[in-house]
């Protein structure tokens, strides 16, 4: 099976109007994304959004129920099988045998993808993600960033075109995250499309490029700075003794979609300048509160847009 004439140059994921069904329940509605190739594209949503299901579509592990496209050049209904082959996906939750070493558990995902020069690639897979020196050690012993760096070995392994990343840093420390944020980028500049949910800002804002996605619906897509300028919130930002206390008196009130504490400062914002501007009159009258408007931040955007989603959870 080759590649449809052109696509594979083009685009790395071209998926249209994906739909996933489960019951009465829309898990997926509808979802449209394109991906160039050696793009990173950060996919974000609360829990429950239909991250994890629209990964598997696009990588052939589920089928849709609506919707069609291509991935890495291939159909996305008719080639799940080459389209397996060329990505390496990665599973919210650690999925190689913890009873044996690395080193057996990259040679286990070697004989299953049938490689040739087995020894050559785990040996370069090892040393490049700094485990050389503990590749008998086994894999339940290992730490969270361990396991981390581990279950990234597996998913190369066999060379993919294609990184799908389901919340991958999840309660791995700073450290080990900026060093796993460092190989994605390596990885993407060798031509490897990434695919990657999170739910962290930080992590947000290293992408090329980000999809929002909630309760099923795309509601955002484009780099982070074009979903900001998109976003038509207006921001203010108070400091002073007691700012951040006033947080609780914002949440909720009209105008105000969202009103956090960041340490002693407080965080405001909302999609009406004046209906804001009216909540937070009564508390500028404090000579020792300071309000500046400020550029809404990429936090302020997802939660404004959860509060539009309609859950879908409901329809169960």
């Amino acid at each position: 099976m080759t590649p449809a004439s052109g696509l594979a140059d083009s685009l790395a994921i071209d998926v249209h109007e994906l739909v996933k069904r489960y019951g009465t329940r829309t898990v997926v509605d509808r979802v449209t994304l394109a991906v160039e190739p050696g793009r990173i594209c950060g996919f974000l949503g609360p829990n429950g959004s239909g991250k994890t299901t629209t990964l598997r579509m696009i990588c052939g592990l589920l089928t849709p129920d609506g919707g069609g496209g291509t991935c890495l050049g291939y159909d996305l209904l008719r080639d799940r099988e080459a389209i397996k082959r060329q990505t390496g996906y990665m599973t919210q939750r650690f999925g190689l045998y913890e009873e044996l070493t690395i080193r057996e558990n990259l040679e286990f995902v070697g004989r299953v993808y049938g490689l040739d020069r087995m020894r050559e690639r785990i040996d370069a897979s090892l040393e490049r993600l700094g485990m050389a020196t503990r590749q008998k050690q086994l894999a339940g012993s290992l730490s969270g960033g361990w396991k981390q760096r581990l279950a990234l070995a597996a998913c190369v392994l066999h060379e993919p075109r294609l990184l799908l990343l389901d919340e991958p840093t999840a309660g791995v420390d700073p450290k080990a995250r900026r060093a796993f944020w460092d190989e994605i980028h390596a990885y993407a500049a060798q031509g490897i499309t990434v695919l990657v949910s999170t739910h962290y800002m930080d992590e947000a804002e290293r992408c090329h490029e980000i999809a929002y996605i909630a309760y099923g619906e795309l509601m955002a897509r484009g780099t982070a700075h074009e979903i900001v300028e998109s976003s038509s919130l207006v921001g203010f930002v108070a400091s002073g003794p007691g700012a951040d206390r006033l947080a609780i008196d914002l949440q909720g009130a009209p105008g105000v979609t969202a009103a956090a504490a960041f340490g002693t400062t407080l965080h405001v914002c909302g999609p009406d300048r004046d209906a804001l501007l009216k909540a937070i009159e009564p508390h500028r009258s404090s000579p020792s509160i300071r309000w500046d408007e400020a550029e809404p931040t990429l936090e302020d955007i997802f939660i404004h847009l959860m509060g539009k989603a309609r859950d879908n959870a409901l329809d169960s």
